[in-house]
């Protein structure tokens, strides 16, 4: 089974989300017996974390029944399992967008299955563009909040009561990011001299880039960032019980004064710049969990 689940619906595959993500299990466990402790999704241009994965185990999505395919640049669409350091994790190298036509309920699909596999942290990242004028391209900054402009984010019938429960206290009380995680990545940054900053992020559902009109008024709306991407993943795994630590690192600033372009390609460019930073952190942190 290697379609996506559009294709599946189509083709009249039947059966519970519990019973879908059963499935995907299967598949990944013919080819790992890891339980890993942590997920990982790693967004456009964040894709060779991967190669600090020791031990490692790639899968193709199109190779786990219900992944939906990627269309994105910077996405290449592998599950890798292995450690990094000494923690277990799953990393999803590449991330479904809404954007791409999916629905919400399967573009955070892979939060569900890692969650199945046994994760009880998971940190998402993603490349976005700097509001704040303290930013600069390759600034990591963590989320502390949000701001939901994707207006489809998850609370679907899909989900059972207790999920769509969890997710409106998630976001009603704001406690979508562990701040215990924040405060223990900050600790980490400082100790290894990595320069972090902590923000909001403003999530829209693209795939069109913001105008200069936008860029000032989701600045006033108390925005530091924005993206495509994330909100979806953070709600979903909040309603799971899991952890989330998530970061944005910066690939390009807004000019909200000066017509400029911004392109997928530059994008990509300044992700490779704030990688090295990123795995830095998380090297550091993770030595904390496994002390």
């Amino acid at each position: 089974m290697s379609e996506s689940i559009q294709e599946a619906s189509s083709q009249g595959k039947q059966g519970t989300m519990e019973d879908k993500v059963r499935d995907s299990i299967v598949a990944i466990q013919k080819k790992s017996s890891l339980v890993p402790q942590v997920g990982i999704i790693l967004g456009s241009g964040l894709g060779d974390f991967t190669n600090h994965i020791t031990q490692a185990t790639s899968i193709p999505y199109r190779d786990i029944p219900f992944f939906p395919k990627l269309s994105a640049a910077g996405h290449a669409g592998e599950l890798i399992l292995g450690h990094f350091g000494q923690i277990p994790i799953v990393a999803m190298r590449g991330r479904a967008h809404l954007y791409e036509g999916h629905d919400p309920l399967w573009a955070t699909y892979g939060v569900r299955v890692m969650k199945a596999l046994g994760i009880e942290t998971l940190i998402v990242s993603n490349a976005a563009g700097g509001l704040n004028p303290r930013f600069s391209v390759g600034d990591v900054v963590l989320i502390d909040s949000h701001i939901d402009l994707m207006f489809r984010s998850g609370l679907k019938s899909n989900h059972s009561e207790t999920e769509v429960a969890d997710m409106g206290i998630a976001q009603r009380f704001g406690n979508t990011y562990d701040e215990s995680l924040i405060i223990a990545a900050l600790n980490a940054a400082q100790e290894s001299r990595v320069a972090i900053s902590r923000g909001t992020y403003l999530a829209t559902l693209g795939p069109t880039y913001e105008t200069r009109a936008e860029y000032r008024a989701f600045r006033m709306l108390g925005a530091d960032m924005v993206g495509m991407s994330t909100v979806p993943e953070t709600i979903l795994a909040a309603a799971l019980k899991l952890r989330v630590l998530a970061f944005s690192v910066i690939t390009n600033v807004a000019a909200p004064d000066i017509t400029t372009a911004t392109s997928h390609d530059e994008v990509l460019v300044g992700a490779a710049t704030a990688q090295k930073k990123l795995v830095t952190l998380l090297d550091c942190l993770f030595s904390k969990w496994s002390a």
